[in-house]
């Protein structure tokens, strides 16, 4: 039987079927299930089934298009919760306000700080421009919904290699230099137009996601502490007031698209599924938004996102124990001709559920005409807990809420997973050394390593002027990459934020535990570096099918890593997200548990910057010891050589060098500091000399106990800064690291225009300061032009 004579038109209403679902076979829901495009499994078909059984009714389309959006993992979180119940929630939970939309924790005695973190893969893999853009515009929506002021967005991106031969892009896969591009260019263009500083993010190359690109995007924002607003209704009777963009065939079944693997057909099957951004129209959205909290208008907010308004009418008012009635002929379109049920699901842009006491709705229409911005009433919160949707006057959706909102969660039972193999070997590959001197230039001017400039500065980092430590830093024209940028978001106030984004998914894909904890640990590092205290983490898990055990492992194992490193360190996770089923047709991406953190900073005033300084300054690494942790390391992918050990945290280590670092900074005593990551000791040392166009001489003698020279300079291992201290507080600087009892080696001195490091008595490496920022600065130019 055909999945077309299952369907009936419902005589009462215009453009709605209703589906046979209760004599189906098994087979046939599978049909059904692939033909409306629901990406449910059998066994939810069959619970469906069930539902509608004791109902003693047929669904209709709207309804089973309803539950396909909010059943999917993107909006339910079905594969996740479990795990990440176990391991990443309840740490330092007292302290966050908020987990909805964003979360919110405190900033001052008057202020909050909201943050989110969330993926746009599939999308930006199909159409990098609009993936990318409409990422950007969902991830402000959030912070916005919280009654939060967006001041800064991050953007972490995962592309496969620019390098690619064009015969090697598997089918019905774009090229990633037409991705890179398109998706810079998507951020760029939203970003700058709605006048939100980009200031932070990450770029990573990995042959892994040549076939599924990752584009995952994060919002900072500030409020008044009054005016924290939830995603939740207040009491019935409650006005849902539609605002912003209208509703179009742009977004159908975004979130069901996200919820599969990509396959050499998605390009053209797929590409509506792909929302259309409009900044311009989000801009005023804004304001309107703002406006109307700040004056107490709103009794609960919430943005459009995924799942359209098939989920934000029912988690609005489920979340508060009440029911929704919905009347979509009163929803604004677009065009013509979509059924209800496309409006009912579909994720056009820039919209936003307001839900008004009655009193106030006149108010909240006056304030949104007069921001030209399209509103209108569509229905109310009721007291029993049922959602009810209506089309031209006929009840066309009826399902209890507990039922359509809450959604199935899979124990191990129904997502069995496998831990992952550890991928060390017995020992650590040896191979004789190479030119120390031209791997230190190789590793520069690597992709993963080179500078990001052609990214950076295309994006305005520095609109609404409170960027006070900025992405590129150092001498005017020599900038070197910072370790994370600082703002300034009150104008009566010197406290700051500081920001960055980290993993390395290298190690991940090696050893998922220890690579989480490598991005807790470089994390804490980088808000150390600038000066500010680590104080939460955002956390977006892109990973693939959890449908197969091996994949369901590495999320387990990536979990419980990020949850005994943060809690070792003391960092909630403030807000996270979950995107599954990041896989091709070749294969799956690395494990890539991206990281947003996020730190207080007392004083901005007090903040360092990476750069080099000044002449004659003592040069000192500080924390753990120099470890042959090459696993997963830049030097071995350059160097073609598996094998070796992921670097290790020992967090009682990481956890006295933070406070004794930034106690040196609060003193004054730091003229520059930079951690230790990709490319080892010698990477770290000429992005210091690059960015202050000063060169420095070091010795490594007393670094480590390796006996090979190349672990010295090209070593990862975790837990290390490289510091220049003010020549006149060597004395204090290193009795205050002694009283905090955080390991400390003085390496060198800050000298002249060369890069020279020695160990034994034999030089490694001589290198002018001019041709490393060379070798460094143009490789993305001259690969994007």
């Amino acid at each position: 039987m055909a999945v077309e004579t299952l369907l009936k038109k419902k005589t009462s209403a215009p453009d709605v079927y209703e589906v046979d679902l209760l004599s189906a076979t098994d087979e046939q829901l599978k049909e059904i299930s692939t033909t409306m495009g629901l990406a449910l499994a059998l066994e939810e078909m069959k619970r469906i089934k069930d539902y509608f059984q004791k109902k003693k009714r047929r669904p209709t389309d709207i309804e089973l298009q309803a539950l396909g959006q909010a059943w999917s993992e993107h909006c339910c979180y079905k594969s996740s919760k479990i795990p990440l119940q176990q391991h990443v929630f309840g740490i330092e939970e007292r302290r966050i306000v908020a987990r909805e939309d964003a979360g919110v924790i405190e900033f001052d005695k008057n202020h909050y700080y909201c943050a989110a973190l969330e993926s746009h893969n599939h999308p930006s893999a199909v159409e990098p421009y609009g993936g990318a853009a409409t990422g950007v515009g969902g991830i402000v929506r959030d912070i916005v919904c919280m009654g939060s002021q967006p001041i800064a967005y991050i953007d972490p991106l995962f592309f496969g290699p620019l390098d690619l031969p064009t015969d090697k892009v598997p089918k019905g896969t774009k090229h990633p230099r037409f991705l890179f591009k398109g998706v810079v260019d998507g951020i760029r263009d939203y970003g700058n137009r709605i006048g939100i500083p980009t200031l932070s993010g990450q770029v990573y190359f990995h042959p892994g996601y040549t076939g599924n690109c990752l584009v995952n995007v994060g919002c900072v924002g500030i409020m008044k502490k009054e005016e924290l607003i939830h995603s939740r209704a207040k009491a019935p009777g409650n006005v849902y007031v539609y605002v912003g963009g209208k509703t179009g065939r742009d977004g159908i079944h975004g979130v069901t698209f996200a919820s599969a693997e990509l396959t050499d057909e998605s390009e053209e099957s797929s590409r509506s599924a792909v929302q259309v951004g409009d900044p311009i129209t989000k801009e005023p959205v804004i304001h309107v938004t703002l406006e109307c909290n700040r004056k107490g208008l709103l009794e609960g907010l919430k943005d459009f996102g995924g799942g359209g308004l098939s989920c934000v009418c029912g988690e609005l008012a489920y979340d508060a124990g009440f029911g929704a009635e919905i009347h979509l002929d009163k929803v604004p379109l677009k065009e013509e001709g979509l059924s209800p049920w496309e409006i009912w699901i579909s994720e056009s842009q820039e919209r936003m559920m307001f839900l008004v006491d009655p009193a106030n709705v006149d108010n909240v229409l006056h304030i949104c005409k007069q921001w030209d911005v399209t509103a209108a009433v569509v229905g109310k919160v009721i007291g029993e807990k049922v959602t009810r949707v209506f089309y031209k006057d006929v009840k066309i959706l009826e399902m209890d809420m507990a039922f359509f909102t809450a959604g199935p969660v899979y124990d191990t039972c129904q997502r069995p997973y496998v831990l992952p193999q550890q991928k060390e070997r017995a020992g650590d590959p040896d191979f004789p050394l190479p030119d120390l001197n031209n791997t230190l230039q190789q590793l520069l001017s690597s992709h993963n390593i080179a500078s990001k400039e052609w990214v950076i500065r295309q994006y305005d980092h520095e609109v609404r002027g409170n960027t006070v430590i900025k992405p590129l830093q150092g001498t005017i024209g020599m900038q070197t990459h910072g370790d994370a940028t600082v703002l300034k978001p009150l104008e009566e106030s010197f406290q700051g934020l500081a920001v960055t984004a980290n993993i390395n998914p290298r190690f991940m894909e090696r050893e998922p535990y220890w690579g989480a904890c490598a991005a807790i640990d470089e994390t804490c590092r980088n808000l150390v570096a600038v000066g500010a205290h680590p104080d939460s983490v955002c956390d977006c898990l892109n990973f693939g099918n959890p449908e197969k055990p091996k994949k369901m492992g590495e999320f387990y194992e990536a979990c419980r890593g990020l949850g005994d490193a943060a809690r070792a360190v003391k960092l909630p996770f403030v807000s996270g997200n979950v995107s599954f089923y990041n896989e091709s047709v070749k294969t799956a991406v690395p494990p890539t548990p991206q990281l947003m953190g996020i730190g207080l900073v007392k004083d901005i005033r007090k903040c360092i910057t990476t750069d080099f300084k000044t002449e004659e300054d003592p040069v000192y690494l500080v924390g753990n010891g120099t470890k042959r942790e090459l696993g997963g390391s830049e030097y071995h992918a350059l160097m073609n050589v598996d094998g070796g050990s992921v670097p290790k945290t020992d967090f009682a280590v990481l956890t006295a060098c933070m406070k004794g670092l930034l106690a040196v900074i609060e003193k004054g005593y730091l003229a520059a500091c930079h951690d230790v990551s990709e490319g080892g000791i010698a990477v770290c040392l000429a992005e210091m000399a690059i960015g202050g166009n000063k060169g420095a001489t070091v010795d490594l003698t007393n670094v480590g106990t390796s006996e090979r020279a190349d672990v010295k300079l090209f070593s990862e291992s975790n837990t290390r800064w490289i510091v220049e201290v003010k020549k006149d507080q060597k004395k204090s600087f290193e009795a205050l690291m002694t009283k905090c009892r955080v390991p400390f080696t003085s390496i060198g001195v800050t000298k002249g225009k060369n890069v020279v490091v020695v160990n034994e008595g034999e030089t490694l490496v001589t290198q002018q300061v001019a041709t490393l920022r060379d070798v460094w600065k143009h490789t993305l130019w001259n690969v994007m032009g």
